[in-house]
């Protein structure tokens, strides 16, 4: 199981041990939602790795969203 969370433009992805295995945000570039680790050691299971799947697809098609957070 992934949670997902959102901090500035991203989403922190974070695993049933509390731990952050990556982050989901928009690459401008590519017109899409990208998952990055920037911690490359961290492995993800099958399920966590379909959960963040799943979840990349729901933002591209528009099912879900990144909320916007204004700091004023």
């Amino acid at each position: 199981m992934i949670l997902f969370l959102p901090m500035q433009q991203e989403l922190d992805c974070i695993n049933t041990e509390g731990r952050i295995v990556g982050k989901i945000r928009f690459d401008a570039n590519l017109n899409q939602h990208v998952f990055y680790q920037p911690d490359q050691a961290v492995e993800l299971s099958d399920s966590e790795q379909a959960a963040i799947s799943a979840r990349l697809s729901g933002l591209d098609a528009g099912t879900f969203h990144i909320p916007m957070q204004d700091d004023d």
